[in-house]
């Protein structure tokens, strides 16, 4: 039993370089692979850069603990779109300096006390936010948009 805990936490991935330049492809057992390259001169633009998946990572983790969060409220949520944005450093290492998500969220029923009290949550929760923490300022936006009768 105890082998099967610690493999639970562990995750495996892999790339492989598929031309001349910095073209990989990233595999997960069980998934597609993605694409991963980085913008001219260096690559050729093929794939995500390692940056934007970050950022995906990032609003999938947050996007995810909102949605366990809400529906344990038992709240009502219809659609859930995020849109991030990261402003990177100037010099090397030009990491995130600031990431700001922005989510869209169609309810009837929830509220900005249950948002904020949500947003909060996901900061201990997602372990992507965690691993940012100290390193990135996350800001965290939210809209939520009523479903009208009849739509």
């Amino acid at each position: 039993m105890e082998n099967s805990i610690n493999k639970s936490k562990e995750l495996r991935a892999s790339i492989k370089l598929v031309n001349a330049r910095l073209n990989f492809e990233g595999y997960v057992p069980g998934n597609q692979p993605v694409s991963i390259d980085y913008t001219p001169p260096l690559g050729d633009n093929l794939g995500y850069t390692s940056l934007e998946l970050l950022l995906l990572s990032l609003s999938s983790c947050v996007g995810s603990a909102v949605l366990v969060f809400l529906r344990r409220m038992k709240r009502t949520v219809s659609a859930l779109d995020i849109s991030s944005v990261g402003i990177r450093h100037e010099e090397h290492p030009t990491g995130f300096k600031t990431i700001t998500l922005e989510m869209d969220l169609h309810s009837d029923d929830v509220t900005d006390e249950d948002m904020n009290k949500v947003i909060e949550l996901t900061e201990d929760f997602c372990p992507v936010m965690a691993m940012l923490h100290g390193n990135v300022e996350v800001t965290q936006k939210y809209n939520i948009r009523r479903i009208l009768p009849g739509k």
